[in-house]
């Protein structure tokens, strides 16, 4: 069965627009990343499962985003977009290895949905309240995963 993309829409389009403005920074180019993902899932519908469509359409609008930045290189329109760019396309493989295996290590730690709150709350900034809603769980529950990963982090980090 197909993904019905205007329910997504409706439902994750503002998390998607949220991911969109922060990588951008731009209010314009981050509606039409956004649009640009949809348009992505519309095409893909019938390939999709409906398994974690939070974290699908974070990925994919991660991926559209930074294309877009890599794609402004060449000539960007404000020194933010620089360095984001810079950070995301970062050239030194050993500290993107070291934080992709701590990631890693955390993450296999933990459940697949506590990556989720960790991204919805520390990174998208969402509030408690909306992450707790968006993964389905109570505010304390969500408390509970990122105090979890709080822990789990400072041990691996003593490690």
């Amino acid at each position: 069965m197909a993904i019905d993309v205007e329910a997504y829409y409706r439902r994750y389009g503002p998390q998607v627009l949220r991911r969109c403005r922060f990588l951008l920074r731009d209010e314009e180019k981050a509606v039409d990343a956004m649009h640009d993902v949809f348009v992505q899932l519309l095409r893909h519908r019938e390939d999709l499962t409906h398994s974690a469509p939070s974290s699908l359409l974070h990925q994919i609008a991660t991926r559209e985003c930074l294309n877009r930045l890599r794609g402004a290189r060449r000539r960007p329109e404000d020194p933010q977009d620089e360095l984001v760019l810079r950070i995301a396309s970062s050239e030194d493989a050993g500290a993107r290895t070291e934080a992709r295996g701590l990631l890693d290590r955390l993450f296999g730690r933990v459940p697949t949905s506590s990556r989720d709150i960790a991204v919805l709350h520390l990174v998208d900034g969402m509030t408690l309240e909306e992450t707790a809603r968006e993964v389905g769980l109570s505010v304390s529950g969500v408390r509970k995963r990122l105090r979890t990963l709080s822990t789990v982090l400072k041990e691996l980090e003593a490690a």
